[in-house]
C-alpha cells in the first residue's frame, strides 16, 4: 500500500490548489514542454494517496506547482523523487536534447536513478545508434543557445570554481584507485550539491560557465561508470555531458567527450564507430583544438584503427599525433587535458602495436610508458601489462611473467573492471606450451598473491 504524498499536500495548500485546477496547471505545464498529458481531477487524487504517474508527469507537476508559487520545484520537492525511479523509463539518457534545460533534467533524473540503483539503467546495454545520433546532432547544432536562468538561489563564478574543484578531486581519486572506488560519492555530489545549481538563478554568462562545468563532471561521471564497466550508464553520461557542451558552446570539451566514447567504443569492440568518434574529435571545425587535444584524438584514432588492422592508417595517426604533442606550450591547452604527455602517448603506442601484432616494437616504443609519475596508478597498469603481453607474444616468457607481477602490484588498490579485463587478456594470450614453461608456473604461483589475478580465476 502506498504512502500519502504529504509533500505534495502542502504543496497545493501553500499555492491555494484545488484537484481541478491542479490538473489543468499540469495540462498547461506539459503543452509548455512540447508535450501532451491527459488529466483530471482523480489523477490528482491518485497522486495524493501516493500513485506515481510514468514518464515526465511528475517534472510536469513540479513545473506547475511551482509555477504557481514562483519558485522552481524539483520531483523530490513534490515527493515523488525516489518513487519516480521505480517509472523510469529505459530510454532516459539516449536522446539527444533539444533544448538545454531538458538536457539538465535528464542528467538530474540519471543521478537519481543511479544512486537508487535502478537495474534498467545502471545495468543497461549500450545502444549504438544513440551514440552516432547524438556526435552527428552536436557536429551540426547551431551555436548561441540562451542559458539566462531564474530560480531562487543566485549562482555566480565561485559556484563554478566549485564544481571544477571538485571534479578535479574526484578525477584524481578516480585515476589513483580505480572507477569504482569513488564513483557512487561523484554522482551522490552531482545529485545533493550540482542539481539545485541547475535550477538557480543566474546570468547567460555563468550559464555557459556552469554547463561546461557539470559537462566535464558528467564526463567524469562517464569515465568512472565505463572503468566499471558499466557501459549503458556511462554511454547516457557521456550522451548528455556533450549535449551540454552544445549548450556552453564548449567545443573543444566536447571533443574530448567525443574522444572518451572513441575510446569506450574501442574497448566494447566497435572498432568503426570508435574510428568515426575520434575523427569527429579531431575534425571538428568549430573548435579551436590545443596541440596536446589533438594528439590525444588522433591516438584514439590510431587505437581502433589498429584493432581494425589498418597498419597504415594507424601509422599516419600516431605519427600526427607525435607531431602535434610536440608543439605543446604551458599555456596551449585546456587543464582537463593535462594528463596526457609523452608517457601517456607512449602507452597508447604501445597498445596500437600490440594489437598489430607488432611485439617488438611495442615493447621499444612503449617502454616509455613505463616511467610515470605515480599520479595515474590505473593508466600505470594498463602499460605495464600491455608491455608483459608483447614480450610473451615475443617469446620472452620469463621478462613478460616479471613485467606483468609489477603490472598486479600496481593493480592491488585499483577498483576497476577494466583493469580485470586486461589481466584476462594476458591469461587468454598465455600458449598451452608457455603454461609449462618453469618460468611461467613460478610466475603463477607468485600471482595468487595478487586480488586481480584471482578475481580473474587466475589459478595458473
Amino acid at each position: 500500500m502506498t504512502a500519502r504524498n504529504a509533500r505534495l499536500a502542502a504543496l497545493m495548500q501553500e499555492a491555494d490548489l484545488s484537484h481541478k485546477s491542479l490538473a489543468r496547471a499540469v495540462i498547461a505545464a506539459a503543452a509548455l514542454s512540447g508535450e501532451s498529458a491527459v488529466c483530471d481531477h482523480t489523477y490528482v487524487s491518485r497522486w495524493l494517496k501516493g500513485s506515481i504517474p510514468r514518464g515526465n508527469m511528475p517534472q510536469f507537476i513540479a513545473d506547475a506547482v511551482g509555477r504557481r508559487l514562483g519558485r522552481r520545484l524539483t520531483i523530490d520537492d513534490i515527493g515523488m523523487g525516489t518513487a519516480a525511479v521505480s517509472a523510469v523509463q529505459p530510454h532516459l539518457g539516449l536522446d539527444f536534447a533539444d533544448r538545454p534545460e531538458v538536457a539538465a533534467r535528464t542528467a538530474a533524473d540519471l543521478w537519481r536513478a543511479d544512486l537508487a540503483e535502478a537495474e534498467s539503467l545502471v545495468r543497461a546495454q549500450m545502444d549504438t545508434a544513440a551514440g552516432n545520433t547524438a556526435a552527428l546532432r552536436w557536429l551540426v547544432a547551431p551555436a548561441g543557445e540562451e542559458l539566462t536562468q531564474v530560480g531562487d538561489r543566485a549562482i555566480g563564478a565561485t559556484d563554478v570554481e566549485m564544481v571544477r574543484s571538485t571534479t578535479e578531486a574526484f578525477s584524481m581519486l578516480d585515476g589513483r584507485f580505480g572507477g569504482g572506488h569513488a564513483r557512487r560519492a561523484l554522482i551522490q555530489y552531482l545529485h545533493t550539491d550540482v542539481r539545485p545549481m541547475l535550477d538557480g538563478k543566474y546570468s547567460d554568462a555563468v550559464g555557459k560557465q556552469l554547463y561546461s562545468a557539470v559537462a566535464e563532471a558528467l564526463l567524469l561521471a562517464g569515465w568512472m561508470s565505463y572503468d566499471s564497466c558499466l557501459h549503458g550508464i556511462a554511454q547516457r553520461y557521456f550522451i548528455q555531458a556533450l549535449r551540454m557542451t552544445g549548450a556552453a558552446g564548449d567545443r573543444r570539451l566536447g571533443g574530448s567527450v567525443l574522444s572518451a566514447m572513441s575510446h569506450q567504443a574501442t574497448f566494447t569492440g566497435r572498432y568503426q564507430d570508435a574510428v568515426s568518434l575520434a575523427r569527429a574529435a579531431y575534425t571538428n571545425p568549430s573548435a579551436n583544438l590545443g596541440p596536446t587535444m589533438a594528439a590525444q584524438f588522433r591516438a584514439m584514432e590510431a587505437r581502433a584503427l589498429a584493432r581494425l588492422g589498418d597498419e597504415r592508417g594507424c601509422d599516419l595517426a600516431l605519427v600526427e599525433a607525435e607531431r602535434r604533442l610536440s608543439e605543446r606550450t604551458a599555456d596551449s591547452d585546456p587543464p582537463y587535458i593535462s594528463y596526457f604527455d609523452e608517457v601517456e602517448l607512449a602507452a597508447e603506442i604501445g597498445h596500437c602495436f600490440r594489437d598489430l601484432g607488432r611485439s617488438a616494437e611495442a615493447t621499444e616504443r612503449g617502454a616509455g610508458s613505463l616511467f610515470g609519475d605515480d599520479a595515474n596508478t590505473r593508466s600505470d597498469f594498463f602499460a605495464t601489462m600491455v608491455q608483459a603481453e608483447a614480450y610473451i607474444n615475443q617469446g620472452e616468457v620469463g621478462h613478460g611473467c616479471e613485467v606483468a607481477l609489477n603490472a598486479l602490484s600496481l593493480g592491488e588498490g585499483l577498483k576497476s573492471a577494466r583493469c580485470l579485463q586486461y589481466v584476462r587478456e594476458f591469461r587468454d594470450r598465455v600458449t598451452d606450451r608457455m603454461r609449462r614453461a618453469a618460468e611461467f608456473r613460478d610466475f603463477a604461483a607468485r600471482a595468487r598473491g595478487f586480488r586481480l589475478w584471482n578475481d580473474a580465476g587466475g589459478a595458473g
